[in-house]
């Protein structure tokens, strides 16, 4: 039961995310906000370690594991905010939506998993399929309509394949170690990645119209979004397989399209829905595909 009740927790969080960093970079550079953020969970989770005197390891094993938490936390979010001033929060969602797919092809060649089968070699084309096709459509808005910079859209492809690649990574870390002690180490080693990076794309202080929304969104991913949305995922993925994680993915797209539509007013398009139609029948084939046909083949027939 309290296994679920994380893996639902992460689920929501993961849907509200992309829109708060949207909103996040609103009135704030993107550097800046992914700094604050960050420096949030980092305050809050060394306090609850504090608190609650949760072991806090630092060998060689530990700090490796937060080595390849980083390629993920620091590497992907870093991709991410890049694109944030210009991607609309249901896009960026839908992206990450393929995660597990990716996840997938890294852990064939790292963990030396079974190739795809046809089914899953059948999701991966109608995933890309339907990602050409959103690509296109922002890529080419009509009048009146948000035009995405390419450059944008290689941003979150990077983010999300190295979010993947860290993944699958982590599972080959044999490590028992509490979630918000996870969390923490990796944030430690993800600061100066972050703080580096501010300094080098602003680095010009505060700014003068620090607006409301983005600064509450700020800290809501701060809070939520980095700490307990990072200490559930550390929790998960120790317990589950990679690609199962990834599972959340299937749903936190249209989850998150709805509310950037409602909350934003990012506007849903024909070629927007076809592409993620297609994204999300490629997920449910990756992970459904081959039960689904056996199903079919030993269903009666009249």
């Amino acid at each position: 039961m309290q296994l679920i009740a994380v893996y639902i927790t992460v689920l929501l969080i993961w849907s509200t995310t992309p829109l708060g960093i949207v909103w996040s970079a609103e009135s704030v550079s993107p550097s800046l906000a992914l700094l604050l953020r960050m420096s949030i969970a980092l305050v809050l989770g060394a306090v609850i370690i504090k608190l609650f005197k949760i072991e806090f390891p630092w060998h060689k094993r530990a700090v490796y594991f937060y080595g390849v938490s980083t390629v993920g936390v620091a590497g992907g979010m870093f991709f991410t905010y890049l694109a944030a001033p210009t991607m609309p929060s249901g896009i960026l969602s839908l992206i990450f939506g393929l995660a597990p797919l990716l996840s997938g092809v890294f852990a064939q060649k790292l963990l030396g998993e079974k190739p795809f089968s046809v089914s899953k070699k059948l999701a991966l084309v109608l995933a890309f399929s339907g990602l050409v096709i959103v690509c296109y459509d922002k890529l080419f808005a009509t009048q009146g309509e948000l035009n995405i910079r390419l450059i944008d859209f290689l941003y979150v492809l990077c983010a999300v394949n190295l979010f993947s690649l860290s993944g699958v990574l982590i599972k080959k870390v044999e490590l028992n170690i509490n979630p918000v002690a996870s969390t923490v180490g990796t944030l430690i080693v993800s600061m100066p990645i972050f703080l580096l990076s501010w300094l080098i794309f602003d680095g010009s202080g505060m700014p003068v119209d620090f607006e409301a929304r983005s600064m509450w969104s700020i800290v809501y991913l701060g809070v939520f979004g980095s700490l307990l949305g990072f200490v559930g995922y550390f929790y998960i993925l120790k317990r589950l397989s990679a690609s199962t994680v990834s599972l959340v993915t299937l749903i936190t797209p249209v989850m998150a399209i709805f509310l950037g539509n409602q909350l934003n007013n990012e506007a849903v398009t024909d070629s927007l829905m076809i592409g993620a139609s297609l994204i999300i029948l490629g997920l449910f084939l990756y992970f459904f595909g081959n039960k689904t046909i056996w199903m079919l083949a030993l269903s009666p027939r009249k």
